[in-house]
């Protein structure tokens, strides 16, 4: 793919504009009664106008025509998209998912087509929610864009790399990276080979950096790592499909030319990438296991302090060197749900267990923890300094909703692993009795 360029920082006040029209920022103003170039200004917001400074999210776009000019939407049929939440039963157990098919035979499946949700909670609305979905394609959007007016999607690929292109320019992410594209942010994913991965949305609210409080000023994701695309536009005049998420459903509109005609750009409402290697990992050099809030890398905070609607966590290759402990992550009766995916390698509590493309969910207040080979293991090695997680990634989506399952996720998908509980069922009682007098 291209070697591209990206502006540096997390939420930052950026400006960009495509080297082929220099000046094509108005200056001064943010929307004179002529741009340059003949171009259209348009504002694109993520946060209410009136919204503290601190929290305002907005980037005015300099386009070839706004993105108004198109034709009426219609309803697209889906019927793997969706934020029905009462297609089954609620389930408490333990739960595993066998990686993920891609797709199969020379049926073209592009990005839109190949998102399946697999579980979820709150509504759009209200402005409250998630969903967790994973993406299986084998095709690249053609003439074909997407836009979600439901909220952020957090992007973490898994197998295959992604070009996406997006209004304010083009991202790649390879593996081991991730993408937000935020609410509202119009974009197209082309790929090379079958891709697959996992999405996180979030409903009308944004991802942001977790506060460090006793850490300090410096660690886990820096803020100079994330990456936000330069500008790039396409002058086409070809008809293009529209694809829009409205309300947990799928909406599709024509227009007559690219909608990726954004020539400059300036603002703080932007999409970006970062990659997972980058980040800098926090841990106890002395005993005990820290909680696995340590490896946040992105959050979505709800109304009450410190309680997340969606955590992005990481597992990342690191040293284990606590004294006197159990190192593995402690058996958790956890009041958040904890849906789990693997990017590449073995996660070190699941060894054989989770597999690359697969994924775990264990719903609030349902025991969880390594299983009776790692507790026996783990339970008895020798305490030294040792590497862990080398040429793996794991991660987390975490959040204080109750998740429900679609139907896909439980029945469709048929990836469900029944016998998942068996893995704790040979943890042998340990209880030595009273001290004899």
């Amino acid at each position: 793919m291209a070697d591209l360029k990206y502006l540096s920082g997390f939420g930052s006040e950026f400006s960009s504009e495509d080297p082929r029209c220099p000046e094509s920022l108005p200056k001064d103003q943010n929307s004179p009664q002529q741009c340059p170039y003949g171009l259209y200004a348009e504002q694109l917001s993520g946060s209410a106008f009136t919204a503290p400074r601190s929290e305002n999210k907005r980037t005015w776009l300099y386009r070839i025509r706004p993105s108004v000019v198109h034709k009426p939407f219609t309803a697209l049929k889906n019927d793997t998209v969706t934020h029905n939440w009462d297609e089954e039963e609620p389930n408490p157990n333990q739960l595993h998912w066998h990686p993920f098919d891609l797709p199969l035979g020379n049926k073209k499946v592009d990005f839109i087509d190949g998102i399946h949700t697999i579980c979820g909670a709150g509504d759009p609305k209200f402005k409250t929610g998630i969903a967790v979905h994973v993406f299986l394609c084998n095709s690249s959007m053609d003439n074909r864009a997407f836009y979600n007016s439901d909220g952020d999607f957090l992007i973490v690929p898994q197998t295959g790399q992604l070009l996406i292109k997006t209004e304010f320019g083009k991202i790649e992410v390879k593996l081991n990276e991730i993408a937000v594209i935020q609410q509202g942010m119009r974009f197209q994913v082309k790929v090379t080979s079958p891709s697959r991965g996992y999405i996180l949305e979030v409903f009308g609210r944004h991802f942001e950096l977790p506060d460090l409080g006793p850490i300090g000023a410096n660690g886990l994701a820096n803020p100079r790592d994330f990456l936000t695309p330069v500008a790039y536009y396409d002058d086409v005049d070809e008809v293009f499909q529209i694809v829009s998420k409205y309300q947990g459903k799928l909406f599709t509109c024509e227009q007559d030319h690219s909608p990726f005609d954004v020539v400059a750009w300036h603002g703080n409402y932007v999409p970006y990438k970062y990659d997972l290697s980058k980040f800098m990992v926090i841990n106890s050099v002395s005993f005990d296991h820290c909680d696995p809030s340590i490896f946040t890398v992105l959050t979505c905070q709800s109304d009450k302090k410190g309680t997340a609607i969606a955590d992005f966590v990481i597992f990342p290759p690191r040293w284990s060197v606590q004294e006197h402990t159990f190192r593995p992550p402690y058996y958790h009766r956890n009041c958040m749900s904890e849906f789990m995916g693997l990017i590449l390698g073995e996660y070190e509590a699941k060894i054989g267990g989770l597999s690359p493309g697969g994924a775990t969910l264990h719903s609030i207040m349902t025991p969880h923890g390594p299983d009776a080979n790692c507790f026996e293991a783990a339970s008895n090695e020798s305490l030294k300094p040792t590497r862990i997680a080398d040429k793996t990634q794991a991660f987390m989506f975490e959040s204080c909703l109750g998740l429900a399952l679609t139907k896909w996720g439980a029945k469709t998908c048929e990836k469900i692993n029944p016998d998942y509980h068996k893995c704790w069922q040979n943890l042998k009682k340990q209880f030595t009795g009273p001290k004899k007098l």
